[in-house]
């Protein structure tokens, strides 16, 4: 795979990536923090002056796991106050993960739920519709990326472009029982963001490097002109849910990752830091939301404003 060298939507000094962290604020923690327990995975949208987060609540193996998606409004991007809850049992699901939420051009909401199929390794996403943000806790869930019983589909981002909708999503190959948590990023397109078309694998980990084991999309946006994502890579199974985040830069020619090491990690081992969200203001600033780690194994939700 060929990996682009210096250039970046903003410039990461070693200064910029500790800032990253130490100006970042806490946007929510676990009830009971302790390894396993997680709140994060966030999707973001900004809309008119309104911040809107869906972000998955977890408990440990064995006590729950995935056991929620919430929703929650904001003013100001950092405080949050909750709006719904989406249980995992209105899906059937034995876990839910990270969800995609979405504002659409007709003013309709919509989240893209990944579900875990209950005493398997395999994976869906079903779809909410709702005329508000509140409407989609009681809307009747459809299933609009079955998977297979070759793969596993989970952790979609979708954007629209103005023609047509794309999705980016984490791929698990199901031919190895005992190593599921392999996985690729894959896009689909759709006209209508309900029944997508394959477009084959954007990006893959490369053997011998931070990302090897796999990747999984965590955002896609453009700055400038430019179009950059970010996603997370693991090098071996036994960094499954510390995935660290890394850049890159998305064009014609496909999904090319910047650098050869992680762009962010936390400073708290086993260093998990993940599923990265941008938002790009109108002043050209932006606010990135992330999972991270903490010191007592806990991952909470965090948010920083960046600027070039």
């Amino acid at each position: 795979m060929t990996r682009a060298g210096s250039l970046a939507p903003v410039s990461w000094s070693r200064a910029r990536v500790e800032r990253f962290w130490a100006d970042a604020e806490v946007v929510a923690v676990p009830d009971d923090p302790r390894p396993g327990s997680w709140v994060g995975g966030p999707s973001v949208q900004l809309v008119d002056g309104v911040w809107w987060l869906a972000q998955r609540l977890r408990r440990p193996v064995g006590e729950g796991r995935g056991f929620a998606n919430s929703l929650s409004r904001s003013d100001d991007g950092v405080h949050f106050e909750p709006v719904a809850a989406l249980g995992k049992d209105a899906f059937g699901a034995e876990s839910l993960e990270r969800p995609a939420l979405v504002h659409t051009p007709g003013g309709r909401w919509r989240v893209y739920v990944s579900c875990a199929t209950p005493g398997t390794k395999h994976w869906r996403v079903d779809l909410l519709e709702a005329d508000t943000v509140g409407g989609l806790a009681t809307a009747t869930p459809r299933t609009v990326l079955p998977g297979d019983t070759g793969s596993a589909v989970k952790d979609p981002v979708v954007r629209y472009d103005g023609e047509r909708w794309h999705l980016w999503a984490s791929v698990h190959p199901l031919d190895d029982p005992d190593a599921t948590d392999r996985m690729t990023i894959d896009h689909a397109t759709s006209t209508d963001g309900v029944d997508w078309s394959w477009q084959g694998t954007v990006l893959t980990g490369t053997p011998g490097t931070w990302d090897a084991r796999g990747v999984r999309p965590a955002t896609v946006w453009t700055h400038a002109g430019d179009t950059w994502a970010l996603y997370d890579g693991r090098a071996t199974a036994a960094e499954n849910w510390e995935e660290r985040t890394g850049l890159v830069r998305v064009g014609t020619d496909g999904w090319t990752p910047v650098g050869d090491c992680p762009l962010l990690q936390s400073p708290h081992a086993p260093h998990g830091l993940r599923y990265a969200e941008v938002v790009v203001l109108p002043d050209n600033t932006q606010r990135w939301f992330y999972e991270a780690t903490r010191a007592d194994g806990a991952h909470e939700l965090r948010t920083v404003l960046l600027r070039d």
